[in-house]
């Protein structure tokens, strides 16, 4: 633990969206390892046109995919995201330490108001 936060090296990071396989952004996780997929339950997604937002909500389960990535694939994770570590309330995205099947990930948490009528309601996203 460094000054009260944990740290996790390599970073684990639960993607659900255009990070995934086969997705528009999975090119940022190049030489990353993918630990496993699973669902995840703490999230809810949200349609946002051209990508999903997560939200801290109970759900009943969110397809995600764990990866290990280094610190350069990390920072360029919080570029793509929008999150700034100096602000991340601000951020487009803040980036949350949960628990998953897989162990302890970060995930990308949208930091603005949602469409409730924009709920992914089934699995993941794409659909």
């Amino acid at each position: 633990m460094a000054g009260g936060v944990i740290v996790l090296r390599p970073y684990r990071v639960a993607v659900y969206g255009t990070l995934k396989r086969h997705q528009s952004n999975h090119r940022v996780l190049a030489g990353s390892r993918l630990v496993g997929e699973c669902s995840l339950n703490s999230i809810v997604l949200y349609d946002l046109g051209p990508y999903p937002g997560a939200k801290l909500e109970r759900s009943q389960g969110v397809l995600i995919e764990v990866y290990e990535v280094d610190g350069p694939t990390f920072a360029r994770l919080d570029a793509l995201e929008g999150y700034d570590a100096a602000s991340p309330a601000m951020g487009l995205y803040d980036r949350k330490l949960l628990d998953t099947p897989l162990g302890r990930a970060w995930v990308y948490i949208y930091n603005h108001a949602v469409s409730k009528g924009g709920e992914i309601r089934v699995g993941g996203w794409p659909q």
